[in-house]
């Protein structure tokens, strides 16, 4: 630790330009109190690569569904099945990660995670074996699907963690950044999978050397994870929220949110728009390929959809951490993503298009993408004191089972093409105009539910408030409006 003596004659200096030499703010002395320590950015990095590997391993088949179907001889429904996996076996696990991250602590959860998806990676690798012995082929979907399995399992104990981390061990001013840098590794593993999967799997045969690509980071992730993350919390907390976080029981922390209006309203529009872009990630070589447009034409928009989505979630995440408007940027964000999708719809019906199709994608992840990590901030401020783990938790299981149900109404909703000389969709060749204005259309509907009818105070911040300087303040202010402060990140450990 930096030495502490430094920092106390400085609290000591301010306070006697306060309130004299003899009788210091207690505020500020309560301001000594918080501390950050710089093994932060290591946990993050770790939560960050191992989001990023499950990322990757759920979406490994989608950009060459064809090349899969054949290598382990099912259809492309069944191979769909190898991504909708998560979303089923999430729905219901979720419920006992949120109890694990509020109650058993973020150490044990990342652990675990981090152990279930380097065993789902090695088990799909092990599934698929050289040769073509009839055996071969029986087993090898079968153990495939149980390695989708195991990274569905690890994929709620990953994906829930970011707000926690960024409550327990980043200072008020840096929690947004961290959450968004955090949750935007997911889909940096979307993208990861958008171009490796087409470039290392050209042909059927394979698809086992993309999976060995997979499963090597996940082994080198989970070392890390087990040898490096010594703790849930810091010895000494960052902010005001910190000290009480978790503060409701996990059964309470449930009621309070079924009675909240405004985080009901977040929970139903927000679920829809992380099931429309699952459909979008899961389904997008399938409605392409329909066109004429190839493999790689279709990893290559994937790639632009997550990589402007980072690009324009890194601005947002520094653009609220500065002005705390979490429920403007998201209300704008989020009527932009909803022009967007109905652009998609259109544009993707179309053929040689290459260029409204790449533009069209790279705006629906630019707008759509950068609400993730401001909206799950959001769901913390209006829903507190509940467990951070819990108020985002709830709204991925939403988002899953909007995820089931939108993927399968709109495979339902295609129609069988008999004729059309350009598709590079092989055998199966699907029409995707319908579920595409569908998708289109709810995504409209969502967004303009949660522009009218979502309002709510920043709970978080006025109890931080409170607690740090003994007034409440509106959700616009800052703390300098009131009192002198000293900057939290004083003693550092090194």
């Amino acid at each position: 630790m930096e030495d502490a003596g430094e920092t106390s004659a400085e609290v000591q200096t301010v306070c006697s330009q306060v309130d004299g030499p003899r009788t210091p703010n207690p505020y500020l002395k309560k301001l000594l109190h918080f501390k950050v320590y710089k093994r932060r950015w290591f946990i993050l990095l770790v939560l960050c690569l191992l989001n990023c590997s499950n990322a990757a391993i759920w979406l490994t088949f989608a950009p060459v569904a064809d090349q899969s179907a054949e290598y382990l001889k099912v259809s492309l429904e069944e191979i769909n099945w190898l991504s909708l996996v998560y979303m089923v076996v999430a729905i219901p696990l979720s419920f006992g990660t949120t109890w694990m991250l509020d109650t058993l602590g973020l150490r044990i959860t990342l652990i675990l995670g981090a152990w279930l998806n380097m065993f789902g990676a090695l088990l799909r690798f092990c599934g698929t074996p050289p040769g073509q012995q009839q055996e071969s082929f029986m087993i090898r979907y079968p153990l495939v699907m149980f390695g989708q399995t195991l990274g569905a399992l690890a994929q709620p104990l990953i994906i829930f963690t970011p707000t926690k981390l960024a409550a327990l061990w980043f200072p008020e001013h840096q929690r947004a950044t961290a959450n968004m840098i955090a949750s935007m590794s997911n889909p940096l593993g979307i993208l990861l999978a958008n171009i490796i999967s087409p470039v290392l799997a050209r042909t059927a045969a394979e698809i086992p050397v993309l999976l060995l690509a997979y499963a090597v980071p996940a082994c080198i992730i989970c070392f890390l994870a087990t040898v490096g993350i010594r703790s849930s919390a810091p010895p000494t907390p960052p902010s005001a929220s910190a000290e009480s976080s978790s503060s409701e029981p996990f059964v309470q922390g449930i009621k309070l949110l079924l009675k909240n209006k405004a985080y009901m309203v977040l929970l139903l529009c927000f679920g829809s728009g992380i099931a429309v872009f699952t459909c979008f990630s899961s389904l997008l070589e399938q409605i392409l390929c329909v066109q004429g447009y190839t493999n790689d034409f279709a990893g290559l928009c994937g790639a632009l959809f997550i990589l402007f989505g980072i690009v324009g979630a890194a601005f947002l995440g520094l653009y609220v951490d500065k002005t705390k408007k979490f429920t403007e940027a998201t209300k704008i964000n989020f009527s932009f993503t909803a022009l967007a999708c109905i652009a998609f719809s259109v544009v993707s019906l179309m053929r040689q298009q290459k260029v409204a199709v790449a533009v069209v994608c790279s705006l629906f992840g630019f707008f759509g993408f950068s609400i993730y990590p401001v909206a799950m901030e959001l769901s913390v401020e209006c829903s507190y004191p509940v467990g951070e783990a819990t108020s985002a938790g709830l709204i991925f299981i939403s988002g899953q089972v909007q995820s089931v149900l939108y993927i399968i109404i709109l495979q339902a909703l295609t129609k069988r093409i008999a004729d059309s000389p350009l598709s590079t969709c092989g055998n199966a060749v699907l029409s995707w105009k319908v579920p595409m204005l569908v998708m289109a259309g709810l995504c409209t509907v969502f967004s303009c539910g949660f522009v009218i009818f979502f309002h709510t105070r920043y709970r978080r911040l006025e109890a931080e408030e409170q607690a740090t300087y003994g007034t409440k303040q509106s959700n616009g202010s800052t703390p300098t409006e009131h009192t002198p402060t000293v900057e939290t990140t004083s003693s550092v450990e090194k």
